[in-house]
């Protein structure tokens, strides 16, 4: 029998959607039990929130409200013990700039292990997939161009269809092909712009595309690289 594996409690800021909330559980302790072995996996803090709020702030553009009320809950994984904190979301990225100064423990922005994994690949420009305020917006567009690396997004018009899908299918659980194929399009095209890579830039997005359907791209799944970044953290003692 072997003794007690020591480890970091790793905060998640979830429920966004909750659909990402499982599969974050889920990345954290298979990566875990992959290096312990065992019966070995995570110690884990879920501060789960209601993606009702989410909706609501994202679509009447209340940014400083999903501020005040993800910084709050924040505070609650801190107080609950965790000793590092994931979001789960990259839209709420956006109002996460601050954490350093909310809590005393460390964040790990979701765009850091993304970018780290598209220079060690090489990659200068890449397409970037996910809600309509990450492909509108600069945040993230700057956050990647801090490593030098160049982004291209869909149309608006594509942009609209690719959040709708999200909204209105991924974060239930639905994955049509007919959806699938329009992401498949929409990512040859961006290829065919030079795009040497696509980044899954909506936590759910894997869920219905991969790098297998993408044989002349690479794929970079937020979601698993954000939860190996974690584990590497919580594993990393003192």
């Amino acid at each position: 029998m072997n003794r007690p594996s020591p480890m970091k409690t790793i905060g998640i800021l979830g429920g966004m959607s909750d659909k990402a909330t499982m599969e974050y559980y889920k990345f954290i302790n298979n990566a875990i039990n992959a290096r312990l072995g065992g019966w070995e996996i995570g110690e884990t803090l879920i501060q789960g929130v209601n993606f009702g709020n989410i909706e609501y702030y994202v679509r009447n553009d209340e940014w400083e409200e999903a501020r005040v009320y993800l910084e709050q809950k924040a505070k609650l994984l801190e107080a609950g013990g965790a000793d590092l904190i994931v979001c789960v979301s990259n839209t709420m990225h956006r109002v996460l700039d601050r954490m350093d100064q909310i809590v005393s423990i460390p964040f790990i922005p979701i765009t850091t292990p993304t970018a780290e994994a598209i220079v060690r690949k090489g990659l200068k420009k890449v397409a970037l997939l996910g809600t309509q305020p990450v492909m509108k917006a600069q945040y993230i567009k700057q956050a990647y161009a801090k490593y030098g690396i160049d982004i291209v997004v869909p149309s608006p018009e594509q942009q609209h269809h690719i959040d709708r899908i999200i909204f209105d299918e991924l974060v239930k659980g639905l994955t049509p092909d007919t959806s699938k194929q329009y992401y498949l399009d929409v990512c040859k095209e961006l290829a065919s712009l030079g795009a040497q890579g696509v980044i899954l830039g909506c936590t759910e997005i894997f869920l219905l595309i991969n790098q297998a359907d993408l044989p002349d791209m690479h794929v970079f799944n937020t979601t698993e690289l954000h939860c190996n970044a974690a584990v590497d953290m919580a594993l990393t003692l003192p």
